[in-house]
């Protein structure tokens, strides 16, 4: 029995961590309705913070809590709600989870180069003192933290119930405008309740520092677990939210001291927080169809069918100019491009037409490269049994959270993807006892590619006649429901549409495409393992989609090129690794609500280009030449590379053509 209260001691330490940590995260959502999923990443920078105070520059202690949680938090929190994420709430979810994904993974990348990785330790608050609770020692840390997370809980709930501010933050949450009709700033409540969350987020991350250690990954991705507590108040009742962190800290602790240490009993203790998530996020009611105008998201015009197999047939010949003579590093690295350019097609099926976003999309990948490692003869034939299983898996993820849309979608795919990584990645019977498995070259009519050289071509064959098929898909009647369901869910409800199945065969067929992008580089490689598909890999998979275009095929394609690159840059340059991650975080934050990205920047180029050239152009063109341009399915393709063929203005080329930007409606 004793030993029982002791586990149910540290898990209501755990538990009051959570607390004050999904605290800010309420906060913040039920103000301003961006859900921040970088909060954790908060937590951790101030958490660092707080050590650089208190360790480095010899600060006492009471002094650096009232530097970081006074002055430091307060003022990142004003800086991010005025500069960041100011009017996010409006905008469509999928633009929203962008943006913070992106504060997420820029966070890491400045704690990472303002404090390089080595050992530091950040002591618990009066580590001498304790308490003697019956059979149980209670530390003063422990203490301490469960009594910061009932002040919390009290506080911020007489903060929004019992005083003015509080009423406003509720209101302007509600309706700004009239709340500014009245004479409230919606503004400045936003900023009060951001600088708020994140003096809460830096309280949780300090706290729980002396416990799992001062690193990047730990204490950003323990927020995972406020995430689920938050779930629990339905991101608005502070006293669910309390009692959702506490019974899950104790479950927690619980099944460490219960749970069997071997077995696949085993394989659950490390994501309970995932598995409370995803339950929590099966039980929540049918989401609401949000009423309101159709805002629709920047997109790119489809070019014709003639114009982007041309442009496809030169990407092959480019691709076999540049492998000729390459080394086989370099080749590898190129069929690595590839793949990563077929996942963020996926992603432009799922995101960039379809408005809902993933945060697991190379677990998709991974389950595809582990099913095709399995085959006894990896073919034609087994790689479209693998598409088909990667699909089945994308399509039962989508089952049972078929009532939810846009942000607890997008959650959900989370708690999955940390569910894949935990128990089933690192099982032995999965990729090994070692984390490795081997995988054959593919197969094509019983001749089987030796040659590298050779198999990165078929790859990029096969991201060919993927863009074609996605732009093929996009031109039809599935594409246009696509683009309504995205920009006015309620609209198309109202007309019928059975949008919840709709969204599971979307869902399917996006995890089907990575699926099969993850066994054609399981035979690239040769050997795979568990590491190739880490969810956290899934974020700047994301981000660099939305910082080259993610309604495009030729964003897809060169973000594929920019995701291959970065871990090479960060491997030749280490001092600057922290760096890369800085850029390409907060260039997510800037495009995020340009879905087109830098692809949009090189369109522009390219309109420029042609504007200067137009006149010469003009004066040298045979006369019937214009005619002959403006049939599509003749016009020349001379300038695809730079622009539109320039009497043909309607059409925009993808692949490595200009896509003219454009508001869709449904």
């Amino acid at each position: 029995m004793s030993g029982f209260f002791a586990f149910v001691v540290l898990g209501v330490f755990t538990g009051a961590a959570y607390a004050i940590a999904a605290s800010g995260l309420v906060l913040t959502y039920a103000t301003t309705r961006v859900f921040n999923i970088a909060h954790g990443a908060f937590g951790m920078v101030l958490a660092f913070a707080f050590w650089d105070f208190s360790v480095r520059q010899g600060l006492p202690t009471w002094l650096s809590l009232v530097l970081v949680l006074g002055v430091v938090a307060p003022a990142i929190g004003w800086f991010i709600q005025r500069f960041v994420t100011r009017g996010l709430g409006d905008a469509p979810v999928s633009v929203s989870l962008v943006v913070t994904v992106g504060l997420l993974v820029g966070l890491i990348g400045v704690a990472q180069y303002l404090w390089p990785p080595e050992a530091r330790i950040l002591m618990p608050f009066r580590p001498e003192t304790g308490y003697q609770v019956g059979s149980t020692y209670v530390t003063a840390h422990q203490l301490i933290t469960i009594v910061c997370s009932v002040l919390v809980a009290t506080l911020l709930y007489l903060l929004l119930n019992r005083t003015r501010v509080g009423t406003a933050m509720r209101a302007s949450v509600d309706n700004p405008e009239l709340l500014q009709l009245f004479g409230g700033r919606p503004d400045r409540v936003a900023q009060l309740a951001w600088a708020i969350g994140i003096s809460l987020a830096a309280l949780g991350g300090i706290l729980l520092a002396p416990v799992v250690g001062l690193d990047y990954y730990a204490l950003t991705l323990l927020v995972i677990n406020a995430y689920a507590a938050a779930m629990l108040g339905r991101l608005k009742s502070l006293p669910l939210t309390f009692a959702g962190a506490m019974a899950l800290g104790i479950l927690e602790s619980l099944a460490v001291g219960y749970l069997p240490t071997d077995g696949f009993i085993a394989g659950i203790r490390p994501v309970i927080p995932a598995l409370f998530l995803f339950l929590l996020l099966v039980l929540l009611p049918q989401a609401q169809l949000r009423i309101g105008q159709v805002k629709g998201i920047v997109s790119a015009p489809v070019p014709s069918l003639l114009r982007a197999a041309i442009s496809g047939v030169v990407l092959l010949l480019v691709v076999i100019v540049v492998t000729t003579g390459m080394s086989e590093a370099n080749l590898l690295l190129v069929g690595t491009a590839a793949t990563f350019a077929m996942v963020m097609l996926s992603l432009v099926l799922l995101t960039g037409y379809g408005g809902h976003v993933s945060l697991a999309q190379l677990t998709f990948a991974g389950v595809g490269a582990l099913t095709y490692s399995k085959l006894a003869e990896p073919n034609l034939y087994g790689l479209v049994l693998t598409t088909l299983i990667a699909a089945g898996v994308g399509a039962l993820v989508a089952l049972p959270v078929l009532r939810l849309t846009g942000l607890y979608l997008a959650l959900a795919t989370l708690a999955f993807g940390v569910l894949m990584d935990k128990m089933i990645f690192q099982e032995e019977w999965a990729f090994g006892y070692n984390g490795t498995l081997p995988a054959d070259r593919l197969s094509v009519l019983g001749v089987k590619i030796e040659s590298t050289s050779g198999y990165v071509l078929v790859m990029v064959v096969f991201l060919v006649l993927m863009s074609l098929a996605v732009l093929a898909l996009r031109r039809g009647v599935v594409g246009r429901l696509l683009v309504a369901m995205r920009d006015s869910p309620s609209a198309c409800g109202t007309l019928g549409l059975d949008q919840r199945w709709f969204r599971v065969g979307l869902f399917a067929l996006s995890a089907g495409l990575a699926g099969l992008a993850g066994a054609l580089f399981a035979g690239l490689r040769g050997t795979i393992g568990a590491a190739d598909f880490q969810f956290f890999n899934s974020l700047p998979l994301l981000l660099l989609a939305v910082v080259f275009g993610i309604t495009s095929v030729t964003g897809a394609c060169l973000g594929g090129v920019g995701l291959m690159l970065l871990p090479e840059l960060q491997a030749n340059n280490p001092e600057l690794a922290g760096l890369f991650f800085v850029v390409l975080g907060f260039g997510a934050v800037a495009l995020g609500r340009d879905p087109n990205g830098l692809a949009n920047q090189l369109f522009r180029l390219g309109r420029w280009v042609r504007g200067q050239a137009e006149p010469w152009i003009r004066e040298r063109i045979p006369v019937w030449a214009p005619n002959l341009a403006d049939d599509e399915e003749l016009e020349p393709v001379g300038l695809d590379l730079i622009g539109e063929p320039l009497p043909a203005p309607r059409a925009a080329g993808d692949l490595v053509a200009e896509e003219e930007t454009s508001h869709a409606t449904p």
